[in-house]
């Protein structure tokens, strides 16, 4: 049987999100191959010096500073972080050539970033005919040495520009694959299986209200605080559903802060989606896992854009105001104006057409790469996904 490993890291759950929506697409669609997800984290325990020291692992640092909502601080230890990897590189190589020549994959797709030359050099020594693909999990690379390496291998690319930005590093065309957006878990494109109003009641929230949803990825953030005050002083009735990840400080915070319309303060979930279809607008950063998710399900969406935004995310905002299916703010003290903006009927129809014409399909998209890379025919069942559902602008 064809062994598939797909690999990903912890440091801001995105990455496994994507390694776990790939695998179920592949799951449903039945592929004849044994599907395994490697855990980079768990091969790289020996040569982490931070956990060695503090018994934490080291991307946990990483996810800390995303829930006290210093998302400028990895930014800033970018060029440090660089080092450290580069100075670890053999050691990196060994662990995962030794892996490897015990568990010998006939392909490996990686969605985690610099790791990329560790990745490919480990694969050629232990399983030199194993081809490695990288699915970029964000729409641009951040050179040098993040996403895109100048080796002998598959890239898929979710935009433009980042096809762009692979054919300046010299990779081959045949070894460049687009598909139409970033991964997206496949329970994003199934239809509501309750009412929107229905759910509203069952939450507790008024039926009639427009409804923000709220999010800052599997951690929350400290940032959620100021934008329900901003949303408390702002002359707009609208209510909101707060998404607070593993950060159960912060969602007992947020349950103790009044407000004049009601709003709700969740947990960690695994049903985004469910939340997200009794939304109307998605609030939050720009990363592009939450993102992609929110513009699946159809909310258009306001993202902040300052010196705080992490470097592999600016270029979403961009992307977001191109496409036309959102805004960036400068700062969440703008939300009460740019929200009161947004739910203008003729803005928010405007926006959920300009987002039904985006049709991101990514993560079906990328079984028959697979396919075609490993050179084995597999007739994968027809793409069957529903289109965002309509949300009625009387609200509005």
């Amino acid at each position: 049987m064809t062994r598939l490993q797909i690999v990903y890291f912890d440091a801001g759950g995105g990455h496994r999100s994507a390694a776990q929506a790939l695998a179920e697409v592949l799951r449903r669609q039945q592929h004849p191959w044994d599907i395994q997800l490697v855990n980079l984290d768990g091969l790289f325990e020996p040569i982490d010096f931070v956990y060695r020291a503090t018994g934490v692992r080291a991307f946990e640092f990483y996810n800390w500073s995303l829930r006290l909502g210093w998302t400028s601080l990895p930014s800033r230890l970018l060029p440090a972080s660089r080092r450290v990897i580069r100075l670890l590189h053999e050691r990196q190589v060994d662990l995962l050539c030794d892996y490897w020549t015990r568990t010998k994959p006939d392909l490996v797709v990686s969605v985690v970033p610099h790791f990329g030359r560790a990745i490919f050099e480990g694969l050629r020594e232990s399983c030199p005919n194993t081809q490695l693909v990288t699915i970029l999990t964000d729409l641009v690379d951040t050179p040098p040495h993040f996403w895109l390496e100048r080796q002998n291998q598959h890239f898929i690319c979710g935009s433009a520009k980042a096809i762009d930005q692979a054919r300046q590093i010299g990779a081959a065309e045949s070894r460049i694959w687009r598909v139409s957006g970033m991964i997206v878990h496949p329970k994003f494109y199934e239809p509501a299986t309750v009412a929107q109003r229905a759910g509203r009641r069952g939450l507790g929230l008024s039926p009639d209200l427009p409804t923000v949803l709220v999010l800052f990825g599997g951690y929350g953030s400290a940032d959620m605080v100021t934008i329900v005050e901003q949303l408390r002083s702002s002359r707009t009735a609208v209510q909101s559903i707060l998404l607070c990840g593993r950060n159960e400080r912060l969602r007992r915070k947020l349950s103790k802060m009044r407000t004049p319309f009601p709003k709700i303060a969740v947990g960690f979930t695994g049903d985004v989606a469910s939340y997200m279809r009794l939304s109307d607008v998605f609030i939050g950063k720009p990363g592009p896992g939450s993102v992609s998710e929110a513009l699946a399900i159809g909310l258009p969406v306001i993202v902040e854009r300052s010196s705080r935004t992490m470097l592999q995310e600016r270029y979403n905002v961009d992307w977001v105001e191109e496409q036309k299916v959102g805004i960036g703010i400068g700062s969440f003290t703008q939300l009460p104006r740019v929200l009161a903006y947004m739910l203008r009927p003729e803005v928010y129809a405007s926006l959920r057409g300009n987002i039904q014409r985006l049709r991101n399909r990514a993560v079906f998209e990328i079984p028959p790469i697979l396919e075609q890379i490993l050179g084995v025919p597999f007739k994968t069942p027809p793409l069957t996904v529903s289109a965002p559902e309509q949300v009625s602008t009387d609200l509005f």
